[in-house]
């Protein structure tokens, strides 16, 4: 858990669950696996046991999942609001993170009404499948009433379709990605669904209208190994998105951008500083009318 959180789109991380596997190729440099080791060498018994080595040197989680019952009454902690990304380092809707431990997810989220809370998965099949479940609302009431709490509780049926404070979100690094998961992220009851194009690996054309998606973040690879990142593809997703009424939230260039078939040299290593960026790239939305537009143009 991090209270303040460098994530351009976030306030602060919450993360009930550690541990996760590799899903698809946007998992390939998971920075969370970096994390999770450097904080097991840390002595950080949470993180204990989370990552290892593969036969070719490369350092990977374990497969090993563990929910974390005693990190669920954080957010209930924190009077100030803010935006919570939940499971920055995991991923709440892994198989091996049980429906049971997800309902007191949920109900401490609606318990936190101060709070808006940001939940990204590359498993939105299994996100749709929990929300979709004919008894999910009577579960996640059961979850509020076991947790022990002092404080005035909205009835659950007020506010869920969608919970107001949750938005909901997946993962898409290239078009087979984009294909296959925003269908199940549209069947997700949300105050707000959003798509991470990030690390983008490859042009996405997002053919969502603005009921379906409202809100996408790209973002270019960082760190050791990064991808490259084209800049066209951010000019193409902040054009589609301005024709369907989407937010658009360009996150950062990453380490190995490229212009017009050139590398573009930055000086900040994620390429997240806005002022080395060309101006039409300078574009930071947020959703629900939530908007603050770096850029010359209208």
């Amino acid at each position: 858990m991090a209270t303040n959180s460098n994530i351009e789109w976030t306030d602060a991380t919450w993360n009930p669950v550690t541990g996760c596997t590799r899903v698809s190729a946007g998992c390939d440099h998971c920075y969370a696996v970096k994390m999770t080791h450097r904080l097991e060498s840390m002595g950080v018994e949470k993180y204990g046991g989370l990552t290892v080595l593969n036969n070719r040197g490369q350092r990977h989680f374990s497969g090993k999942v563990v929910c974390h019952d005693d990190a669920l009454v954080i957010p209930l902690q924190w009077r100030k609001q803010r935006r919570v990304f939940v499971n920055s380092m995991s991923d709440l809707f892994h198989r091996d993170v049980p429906f049971e431990f997800i309902d007191r997810v949920f109900a401490v989220m609606a318990l936190c009404q101060q709070h808006t809370f940001q939940v990204l998965t590359k498993r939105p099949e299994r996100m749709a499948e929990y929300l979709n479940a004919d008894d999910v609302q009577h579960r996640i009431a059961r979850a509020i009433d076991a947790i022990e709490v002092q404080r005035d509780i909205v009835a659950l049926q007020e506010r869920w379709k969608p919970l107001s404070g949750v938005w909901l979100g997946t993962s898409a690094e290239n078009q087979a990605t984009a294909n296959e998961r925003i269908p199940n992220l549209r069947d997700c009851p949300a105050a707000v669904r959003f798509v991470s194009y990030e690390p983008a690996l490859e042009a996405v054309l997002f053919g969502v209208p603005k009921s379906a998606i409202d809100w996408i973040i790209v973002g270019g690879e960082s760190g050791p190994g990064a991808r490259p990142f084209h800049c066209e593809w951010a000019e193409s997703t902040i054009a589609s998105c301005r024709a369907q009424e989407i937010a658009c939230f360009v996150k950062q260039l990453g380490s190995n951008p490229f212009r017009n078939g050139r590398p573009l040299l930055l000086k900040h290593p994620k390429g997240g500083d806005l002022n080395e960026w060309p101006k039409h790239l300078r574009v930071r939305e947020w959703p629900a009318g939530l908007c603050l537009r770096l850029t010359d143009e209208a």
